[in-house]
């Protein structure tokens, strides 16, 4: 990363000795903890992580793989509490945080499995709390956003391991599944589900499921794709009521215009909300999420900071001259995002560390955003990526100049679309049913580079004489999007000695963001170890 002066007040910029502690553990938490841990095996830091799980860090992207035996624990693992600790790191898990008093700069924590209170002193602070499940407000659920632990039976959001193994129970009896929301997490639940053999519906209350991701024809097109892989779609309908027995377990979902969907489980797919409340009660800026500004800042005195899906970045101050105000977005559900934050803070508390040991003030350069990521909806049957702008059609001329371009083939269950600016770079794109040309127009979309001028090349990756996209790809080609890994990083990897994902994930990090990349980091490990021979 880069360095310059900084045009801002940096405050009090951190010195060694400092007690920096993390609230949350989850993946963003644990990449910067990864970080840093240096920092505290060689005592220039004190780094303390709470998490509120009793279980460490874990990707919970592929909690819904778990949950259907797709995905065991120990492949899930992103942190070791005994090398952090041997490291210097003190790790407490089943902990809550249950006050911030920044004037003291006091944390009030209790014990999970005891309810001791305690309390910790800090000198930074990271909040890495995350987000929470939405909850609807619907007769037979409790609408209480803090009411998830006290949800009936048979109801999860999927969101911890806890949840995967409520749903494990009835998927080991292919028992009738129910997911109530049509995005990316509650579609690939669906797919796994309806895979190991439960009969599944989805009940979406917009005309097709993805919404905010697809187009009409898009979404159209997913609607049949998920059809065939055996899940059933209810579509254009609100749900009105959730349906118990007599010992409040869930039996069914009563929709608006009188249906009755019945099952044994249902599943909450309907967004999430950043977790604001220990920031707000600190007296901290909230709004959809723990404001920052673009060096994730969340107080004036720059000793509480916030990274991941709790954090909304958004830089309005007058004085800044390194970025223009900004509109502040909620969580994204994206883990890729959360790990450059959480890289970038790393940084950052290295170059202050180095700064004050030189005597200077060189800080990090801003960090800014990059086009947004990339929605996948990564299964066996349906593999769909979809990003940015997507809206318009080809036969409408655009008054900036820029143009749609559009593919749909209803025999293959394929669409593609790509939404051209004016200088051909992408805004948007849908695709679906192409994976190789999925990742070369992906490629494109984060580099920011213009599509060949007979965009109908990058189609033909899935051509019958292609060959394989993997295959093809250039040591600069990033490979794991949600890290930023590239094919020649892997392929250092695999000459260095790893033969498995899970060595190349060690090594690299690699595939352990949303699991699509794992297909690709296998073909080139094969690709590699054949060379060898």
């Amino acid at each position: 990363m880069s360095v310059h002066r900084s045009t801002r007040s940096t405050g009090t910029p951190m010195r060694p000795g400092e007690h920096v502690v993390v609230i949350g553990f989850g993946p963003v938490a644990a990449r910067f903890v990864d970080d840093v841990a240096d920092l505290a095996a060689d005592g220039t830091i004190r780094l303390t992580v709470i998490g509120g799980e009793a279980e460490p860090a874990y990707n919970r992207v592929l909690v819904g793989e778990h949950a259907v035996g797709r995905a065991e624990l120990a492949t899930m693992g992103l942190a070791d509490p005994e090398a952090l600790s041997r490291s210097g790191v003190d790790v407490l898990l089943g902990t809550e945080v249950t006050r911030i008093d920044r004037s003291r700069r006091i944390l009030r924590l209790t014990d999970g499995p005891t309810g001791e209170s305690r309390e910790l002193g800090y000198d930074r602070l990271v909040l890495a709390t995350g987000a929470r499940p939405n909850l609807p407000v619907l007769r037979g659920i409790n609408p209480d956003p803090d009411a998830y632990e006290h949800l009936p039976a048979g109801v999860t959001a999927l969101r911890d391991l806890r949840d995967a193994r409520a749903v494990r129970e009835v998927v080991d009896r292919r028992g009738r599944v129910v997911v109530l929301g049509g995005g990316v997490l509650g579609l690939e639940a669906a797919l796994a589900a309806s895979e190991v053999g439960c009969p599944v519906t989805v009940v979406h209350h917009a005309p097709w499921v993805m919404t905010r991701s697809l187009d009409a024809a898009g979404g159209a097109l997913l609607g049949r794709a998920l059809a065939d892989a055996g899940v059933g779609v209810v579509s254009g309908t609100q749900a009105r009521e959730v349906l118990l027995d007599e010992d409040r377990r869930f039996r069914g979902l009563l929709l608006d215009d009188g249906r009755e969907v019945p099952g044994e489980l249902l599943l909450l797919s309907i967004g999430v909300t950043a977790r604001t409340e220990l920031a707000a009660g600190a007296g901290l800026r909230t709004a959809r999420g723990v404001v920052v500004d673009h060096e994730l800042e969340a107080d004036v005195e720059q000793r509480v900071f916030a990274i991941g899906d709790c954090a909304e970045v958004l830089c309005k101050d007058p004085s800044c001259q390194v970025c223009p105000a900004r509109e502040g977005t909620g969580p994204s559900g994206l883990v890729g995002p959360g790990w450059r934050q959480a890289e970038w803070l790393a940084a950052r508390v290295r170059a202050e560390l180095e700064a004050v040991a030189d005597g200077g003030t060189t800080v990090l350069a801003p960090l800014t955003e990059g086009p947004a990521g990339a929605v996948r909806l990564k299964a066996h049957q349906v593999e769909l990526a979809a990003a940015g702008r997507v809206g318009g059609v080809p036969w409408e001329a655009r008054p900036d100049g820029g143009s749609v371009v559009q593919w749909a083939d209803g025999s293959a269950g394929t669409y593609a679309k790509l939404v051209l600016g004016p200088d051909r770079t992408l805004e948007g794109y849908i695709v679906l049913g192409l994976p190789r040309s999925a990742a070369g127009i992906g490629l494109l979309y984060d580099r920011g580079e213009a599509v060949p001028e007979d965009p109908s090349v990058l189609l033909r990756l899935d051509g019958p004489d292609a060959g394989s996209g993997e295959s093809r790809a250039t040591p600069e080609s990033t490979l794991c999007h949600c890290a930023g890994v590239t094919a020649g990083r892997i392929a250092d990897a695999v000459t260095e000695g790893a033969r498995t994902v899970e060595e190349v994930s060690c090594a690299t990090r690699a595939a352990t963001g949303c699991g699509g990349c794992r297909s690709a980091v296998r073909e080139l490990i094969e690709k590699h170890a054949a060379a060898a021979v």
